[in-house]
């Protein structure tokens, strides 16, 4: 399968990540758990992460799926 994760850096430090496996936002500072629970409770910006796997991780999968059968 294909996993999809939007990571939030400030200062080199990430501070909160998207994951589709888990479909939500998860905190890792004071700041990024804030953002988290924020963001998990809009549907809207969920729903824009988890099309993320669709349009992003998934047609680029099929490009590169593709390219290295043409090798092969």
């Amino acid at each position: 399968g294909i996993e999809y994760i939007d990571s939030y850096f400030f200062n080199k430090a990430e501070y909160v990540r998207f994951n589709s496996t888990v479909g939500r936002y998860v905190g890792y500072t004071e700041y990024g758990v804030k953002n988290a629970e924020a963001w998990n409770s809009d549907a809207g910006i969920l729903g824009q992460e988890q099309a993320g796997l669709e349009s992003y991780c998934k047609h680029n999968a099929d490009i590169s799926y593709s390219a290295i059968l043409d090798k092969t």
